[in-house]
């Protein structure tokens, strides 16, 4: 798993041996069983994961119920990127949806590995800034597709994830009832 870490590194810029083997061996890697809860919504919480292998949810709880917002699966960051400082309780709730491999992270960690090795921190604020742009771009979807166009953007960019996640997460997460996404798929499948 540790090379899959270094894999992930390598493909935003080339390592040198002295940082991947730092990388290595700071990596924090936990396993985690289908259910676990990784942080409660209001829990102050300063880690983030790196999704090794499985699949994180994140919700949140509107008048009692569950609303999806995002999915994390290999090789995606699950970082709250409104607090990144860990000071604030977090605003929704990320649960393993699959047995997962998950790599452990926090500020503190981080600004050791920076402190040996600075080229990291350029590396680590490159990779928040496009989970940032990931936000921002379906943050944007929500504002102006219909729910349909956000299915067919699911199936087109993420088609993983239809079977991986029950119709209802599914649903909750473009923003339907289950009844909704059942007739928006009849839909589709009768056009030619």
């Amino acid at each position: 798993m540790r090379e899959k870490i270094v894999h992930y590194f390598s493909k935003i810029t080339p390592l040198s041996e002295e940082e991947e083997s730092a990388i290595k061996s700071s990596a924090m890697i936990k396993n985690y069983a289908k259910g676990a809860v990784l942080v409660h919504e209001g829990q102050f919480s300063k880690e983030t994961f790196f999704v090794l292998k499985g699949l994180i949810r994140q919700y949140n709880l509107a008048e009692g119920e569950e609303k999806t917002t995002a999915f994390f699966t290999e090789e995606q960051w699950v970082i709250a990127l409104n607090n990144l400082e860990g000071d604030k309780p977090s605003a929704y709730y990320w649960v393993c949806e699959e047995d997962s491999v998950l790599m452990l992270g926090n500020d503190d960690s981080a600004q050791k590995i920076f402190n040996q090795f600075p080229r990291l921190e350029s590396i680590a604020r490159k990779i928040v800034e496009n989970t940032f742009a990931e936000y921002q771009q379906t943050i944007t979807t929500y504002m102006t597709d219909t729910p349909e166009r956000r299915y067919l953007r699911l199936l087109e960019s993420r088609p993983d994830l239809i079977q991986r996640i029950p119709q209802y997460q599914l649903a909750s997460y473009i923003g339907v009832k289950p009844e909704s996404l059942s007739r928006i798929r009849k839909r589709l499948m009768k056009k030619p």
